[in-house]
């Protein structure tokens, strides 16, 4: 049976194609637009069928989020627009269907918190919390293929679409796995709300959050300091009969974002929202548009300028200035604070020259964007045997470079963008532990980018805390 893309399936069976389900903010948009223009990344379906089936059934699930949680990250975001918030961003590189275990999800759930409480102390500013969580399933990758021994077989794209072992039924593109992404993503969701609305996210229970590897290390002895003095100036409200028990104390709200890579997916998780009539991608809050698909005339631009959800692109070092505006005006033409982040991630040592003029250009013009940035795309290489990695002192570099120009500009550093885990992975080298690259086998597990682990992700994330108090 002849190889089919996204793209050519959903056309003929896409949800709703009349000229009458448009976008209120995007003129000529539908839910299928985007079949008519060029998509990358989109894998080659063996099964033409099964994939419309899977699609068909995707069409007929209940959403993953809410309209109403979508439009009040927006507003959150607008905050943040406003420079009286800070976006924490952060997750998996890659979900896996494996590791997707209540402990594991708890694990990841529990260094978010752990960096947002360290931000918020330090910085005395709400921190706006979204997870790559809940469906960060597929994965760009620079070739449509991987050769191995003299075999070549699909690349892996995550597990949305094939497995990561190397043979030729694991890499086959499967439809099913559409179905597996969206029932992985919902069971997430139900324990991120169980978690974070059921007193695990207590900050009366700030010390339990601290995991045992990290509690062991330096930085982790800094975040007990930290959780000491949170104690201690609750006990003192309560002490003065302040409320201690609000809702605010008792609960985080947290949203869901990945990647919108497959458009068929998403496209079949649109929906409209049945108070504004608006269309929203259920499939999560946030979306964004990744560096290898920002193109002004792409089927990705196209399928995000129509929906409502908070969006973001990721610029690297070859994105210019004008460049940056053209998508402004085509992602967030109503120039709506909250709707549209920008996402540096130019590598160290070159945002003072290739972030720098875009952040003058779109900070002129006028557009309110969140400003972010992502420090560890551009600072990945492979070490002498091949293990890809990144460097904690160049992924430090990097931020200090984003404040330091934001600060030399004027503006609001706006956010942060980390690929973490909570589990004691050896990714990154680097960090309060002096992680050497002879040590990354011993626990290398990232399906794809490597990712700092927790007690990375604190090192960091305190000296992003330190960054965030003199901007």
């Amino acid at each position: 049976m002849p190889t089919q893309t996204l793209s050519e399936a959903t056309r003929p069976a896409t949800a709703a194609t009349d000229s009458a389900s448009q976008s209120s903010h995007a003129p000529g948009w539908r839910p299928d637009s985007w079949a008519g223009r060029s998509a990358g990344q989109q894998p080659e379906w063996p099964d033409a069928h099964a994939l419309a089936e899977s699609l068909a059934e995707l069409r007929r699930r209940p959403p993953l989020v809410f309209a109403g949680e979508a439009r009040r990250l927006t507003e959150h975001l607008g905050r943040v627009c406003a420079g009286e918030a800070f976006l924490l961003q952060a997750g998996d590189c890659a979900e896996s269907f494996e590791l997707s275990t209540a402990d594991q999800i708890r694990d990841r759930l529990k260094v978010i918190l752990q960096m947002a409480v360290v931000l918020q102390y330090s910085a005395g500013l709400p921190i706006v919390k979204v997870g790559r969580i809940a469906g960060q399933f597929a994965k760009p990758r620079s070739s449509a293929t991987e050769t191995r021994d003299g075999v070549t077989l699909p690349v892996f794209r995550g597990h949305i679409v094939n497995d990561i072992a190397f043979d030729e039924q694991s890499r086959m593109p499967d439809p099913a796995r559409l179905l597996q992404a969206y029932n992985t993503s919902a069971a997430t969701l139900n324990l991120l709300r169980a978690f974070t609305r059921g007193g695990y996210a207590d900050l009366r229970q700030v010390h339990t959050w601290n995991q045992e590897f990290v509690a062991s290390s330096p930085v982790g002895q800094r975040y007990e300091t930290l959780a000491n003095g949170i104690a201690a100036a609750l006990r003192f409200m309560n002490a003065c009969g302040l409320d201690t028990d609000d809702s605010a104390m008792r609960q985080v709200e947290l949203y869901t974002s990945h990647e919108a890579l497959l458009l068929g997916y998403e496209e079949a998780l649109t929906r409209t929202d049945s108070i504004t009539g608006d269309w929203y991608d259920c499939s999560a809050h946030m979306l964004w548009i990744g560096e290898r698909t920002r193109e002004l005339d792409g089927a990705h631009v196209e399928f995000l300028r129509g929906v409502h959800n908070p969006i973001g692109t990721k610029l690297g070092p070859t994105a210019t200035p004008q460049e940056a505006l053209d998508l402004c005006e085509t992602l967030n033409p109503g120039r709506i604070p909250g709707r549209l982040t920008l996402t540096s991630r130019m590598g160290a040592g070159n945002v003072a020259a290739s972030f720098g003029p875009i952040l003058r250009a779109v900070t002129a013009a006028g557009h309110p964007v969140v400003w972010q940035c992502d420090p560890m795309h551009g600072n990945t290489y492979a070490t002498d045997d091949g293990t890809k990695t990144r460097h904690f002192d160049a992924i430090l570099a990097e931020m200090r470079e984003y404040f330091a120009v934001h600060a030399d500009v004027g503006t609001w550093p706006g956010g942060i963008h980390l690929e973490i885990t909570g589990d004691a992975v050896t990714e990154c080298v680097g960090g309060g532990d002096d992680l050497a690259a002879h040590q990354l086998g011993d626990r290398y597990e990232t399906m794809c980018d490597p990712r700092l682990n927790a007690r990375q992700s604190l090192d960091l994330t305190f000296m992003a805390a330190e960054l965030l108090g003199t901007a």
